[in-house]
């Protein structure tokens, strides 16, 4: 077995709660911190430029996550393979797939690099950006991709380290890079007036900032997740596993993206003050979500290990422990988004009109946010069993083609914003009731073949 250093969890022995809290808390507020990149920059250009560079950072976000979730993905499916190892106490096998996830990272990021430059402004028209944001949101989305290696390679890390149970590090280092962040964007926007290029240059720096960080901390971890520059290669063997899960996963994402990105362009038929006004709402929204995703990659994490270790029952515990704190922590922080809003939503915009629609978005989404546990939850639940593809489909079926769908006809008749909202809760609610039902009947399949 790999021996425990001091910033990694015994997930296959012992007490499971505190554990399970000790490694999905760090990770919630690591995710959260990335979101306040963003937020950052809409809060700072909604209260220091304009309501149209408001909408210009906040219209890309969508696109963005389009771009990126393909990687996202593999990164997830690269966490489950490691943590499958340490389980089975596989060195040699750990070092292959970590130094294959850091090239597939390096790979994929300057990809996305170049890509982005070249699709920005074709797809934001194809979206229907409105005439008087679209350049402000072509210019901060080529800036943006500039960080993209960077961006990747932080997932890529974080995923190794939070495969040992660290999600410690990983928070410490966006908390620095969160300041960093914060200080630029109000020293170029404020003092030298670049509006959204300031806040995309700023973004940028703070995210070769924290991958930095990560890359620095794994040069110096001890065998056999330590990363050695001479051994980067990709194992053809590993990358195989990791794709098996990540791309699913990655994919399931791509497909949720797109499905966002058609009720943007709803949204931008609403015009620039709906654009705003959503934008600011989906960043409380990203919040409550953050909390639910991270308790479903805790889920993966600990799920892997203990299924890897052949310990059936600690599966099924780490299951229930990771759904009752998801649906608890959730709710507690969306209730606080709603209860506050009138001061949430004022450090995004002061504009009355922005503001109606902001409201209407977070009364509606952000109230039943806790509903994505159903779903995320058992499907990181399949994924750590090794079954990627179940719940990729029945996410890319319950939530996406039906928000397709419901945009392409409910929306064309009743042309209003709450109506496009809807959609949200009601497919979370189909989405989950059959996650569930697949998870159970996975479990039941692979544990009574494992028991004969």
């Amino acid at each position: 077995m790999m021996e425990k250093k001091k910033n990694s969890i015994d997930m296959t022995h012992g007490a499971l709660w505190n554990k399970i809290l000790i490694f999905a808390l760090p990770l919630a507020a690591s995710s959260i911190l990335q979101q306040l990149f963003n937020s950052v920059d809409t809060a700072v250009v909604g209260n220091f430029a304009s309501s149209q560079a408001l909408a210009a950072v906040g219209s890309n976000s969508s696109l963005i996550a389009l771009m990126i979730n393909l990687f996202i993905g593999i990164s997830l499916g690269s966490n489950v393979i490691i943590s499958r190892y340490i389980g089975q106490g596989v060195h040699k096998n750990i070092k292959a797939a970590i130094h294959t996830a850091i090239v597939v990272a390096l790979a994929g990021g300057i990809f996305l690099l170049v890509l982005g430059q070249f699709i920005a402004r074709p797809v934001l028209v194809l979206m229907g950006t409105p005439d008087d944001v679209i350049d402000l949101a072509v210019l901060y989305l080529r800036i943006y991709f500039l960080g993209m290696p960077f961006i990747l390679l932080y997932d890529f890390c974080s995923s190794i380290l939070r495969s040992t149970g660290d999600s410690r590090r990983p928070l410490y280092a966006l908390i620095a890079a969160g300041v960093i962040n914060t200080g630029l964007n109000l020293i170029l926007v404020i003092a030298f007036h670049l509006g959204v290029s300031g806040v995309a240059i700023a973004t940028v720096v703070s995210n070769i900032v924290s991958s930095g960080i990560l890359i620095y901390i794994l040069l110096h971890e001890d065998d056999p997740i330590r990363l050695e520059p001479k051994a980067l290669a990709i194992s053809w063997h590993e990358l195989k596993k990791i794709l098996v899960i990540g791309v699913p996963a990655g994919l399931q994402g791509m497909v949720f993206s797109i499905a966002n990105v058609c009720i943007q362009s709803t949204i931008n038929s609403f015009g620039s003050d709906a654009v705003a006004g959503s934008a600011a709402s989906l960043n409380f929204e990203y919040f409550s979500y953050f909390v639910v995703n991270a308790f479903a990659q805790t889920t993966v994490t600990f799920t892997s290990q203990n299924y890897g270790a052949g310990k059936y029952d600690r599966c099924k515990k780490v299951f229930r422990l990771n759904m009752i704190f998801s649906l608890i922590f959730c709710g507690l922080l969306s209730s606080v988004f709603i209860l506050g809003r009138g001061f949430f939503l004022h450090l995004y915009s002061n504009d009355p009109k922005v503001l109606t629609f902001a409201v209407q978005r977070l009364l509606i989404a952000t109230a039943l946010e806790l509903l994505t546990s159903t779903y995320e939850i058992s499907g990181g639940a399949m994924r750590g069993l090794g079954h990627s593809l179940s719940p990729a489909l029945i996410t890319v079926f319950g939530s996406c083609v039906l928000r397709l769908i419901w945009v392409s006809t409910v929306c064309r008749c009743f042309h209003e914003f709450w109506v496009v909202m809807i959609i949200y809760p009601i497919s979370w609610v189909l989405t989950g009731s059959m996650m569930l039902l697949a998870y159970y009947l996975l479990r039941r399949k692979l544990f009574r073949k494992s028991a004969v």
